[in-house]
């Protein structure tokens, strides 16, 4: 009896990212960002105030912003990858850690992690906030890049491991010479949508006072109690820099396929 395929659903909560088959002029991507870029410039040129103040007053908390992202997303994926090579390791006890940390840290909420690092462990020892934030984003989101790159180390064929070794490779140089240049082409979209992901989380910090976009928001709201105005520009901006994410993953996706053989 012939197995039948089943249907996949793939679900994110990061931004879509956009079909190369996309060529209309008018896509929901292209409504989307151009809409929200001449919203973002006309404001300030129709109401000067307080569009303008508030344009002014956010620039400083974008670069916080972009710095937290940046800084979790690289730790995080060299954490993923140390975890996804973990959780296909044949060696018990680093299968059973890597597997313990992926499933206690996905069980936890990111709020709930960074109050825990930076005020339940302040009892132990203090760090700064930027650290604290950093250090829960990095491990938290590395949790979840860990699976996508277990799995797609997995979607290489298994014949391509037994090759290399049939060729004296050690499993060592297999993985870092055949294995993972393929497996980075297979996690691109994936972990192009934790980047986003993780870019609209990185909003959280704002609880532990890191000046970051959301935070830089509510002073000059709380100060002013401009609060449509402020969070209207906010909003946009964050809206702005997902789409534009979402599009570079995307191109990067399609030069990755055309250099593929």
């Amino acid at each position: 009896m012939a197995e039948v395929k089943r249907p996949r659903i793939e679900v994110s909560d990061g931004a879509l990212i956009p079909e190369k088959e996309e060529r209309a002029t008018f896509t929901a991507w292209r409504i989307s960002f151009f809409g929200a870029l001449a919203l973002l410039v006309l404001l300030p040129l129709v109401s000067p105030h307080p569009f303008r103040e508030i344009m002014v007053f956010l620039p400083d908390g974008i670069l916080a912003t972009f710095e937290v992202t940046v800084l979790s997303i690289i730790f995080a994926l060299a954490l993923g990858l140390l975890t996804g090579l973990g959780r296909i390791s044949r060696v018990k006890i680093v299968n059973r850690i890597a597997t313990v940390y992926v499933e206690v840290v996905r069980g936890i909420p990111l709020l709930v992690q960074l109050f825990y690092i930076y005020y339940a462990m302040g009892k132990i020892v203090q760090v700064p906030r930027l650290v604290a934030a950093i250090t829960a984003m990095t491990i938290c989101y590395g949790a979840y890049l860990g699976e996508i790159f277990r799995a797609g180390i997995q979607a290489v064929p298994k014949g391509q491991m037994e090759a290399a070794l049939a060729l004296g490779m050690s499993r060592w140089q297999a993985m870092r010479r055949i294995i993972l240049p393929q497996t980075i082409k297979i996690v691109l979209p994936p972990v192009g949508n934790e980047f986003i992901a993780l870019l609209k989380d990185s909003s959280l910090v704002s609880i532990l006072a890191v000046a970051d976009l959301l935070r830089r928001g509510r002073e000059y709201a709380s100060r002013t109690f401009y609060y449509f105005e402020t969070y209207t520009v906010v909003a946009l901006v964050y809206l702005i820099m997902t789409l534009f994410f979402s599009k570079l993953v995307s191109l990067m996706e399609e030069r990755l396929n055309r250099r593929a053989p």
